[in-house]
Formats: C-alpha cells, sequence, structure tokens
C-alpha cells in the first residue's frame, strides 16, 4: 500500500478518492514522484520552486540589462 501524504498539510491522506495529484517531482537519478493533497487542499499548494523561480528572475533580468 502507498501512503501518500498531503502537500499542504503534511497529514497523511487516509482515504484514496480524497487524494488528488498536484504535481509530478522530477528526481536526479530516476523517474520522480507524484505529489499529492486533499482534494479541499489542493489549491493551497504552491506548484512553483522559489528556487527555480529566483533563478529563472535572475536570468531573465541579466538578459534584459545587457540589451539595454
Amino acid at each position: 500500500m502507498t501512503v501518500r501524504v498531503c502537500r499542504a498539510c503534511d497529514e497523511v491522506i487516509t482515504d484514496p478518492e480524497d487524494a488528488v495529484i498536484v504535481l509530478h517531482q522530477h528526481g536526479m537519478s530516476g523517474p520522480g514522484w507524484d505529489v499529492y493533497a486533499h482534494r479541499d487542499h489542493a489549491d493551497d499548494v504552491d506548484v512553483i520552486d522559489p528556487d527555480l523561480l529566483r533563478i529563472m528572475t535572475r536570468v531573465l533580468v541579466s538578459r534584459h540589462l545587457r540589451r539595454a
């Protein structure tokens, strides 16, 4: 049996019907895994990786400044 944990509240999802996939996390050396949340908490999950957002913001600002 697979144990699913809600990304929003860190509680175990006991009812399989209540679990929804909110994103797929890529693995460094394998296929990755699905990330779950309770149906009621799905909208509360931040699907944007803050590190990725920070890096992409710096890249875009750098490109913009080089053009100016």
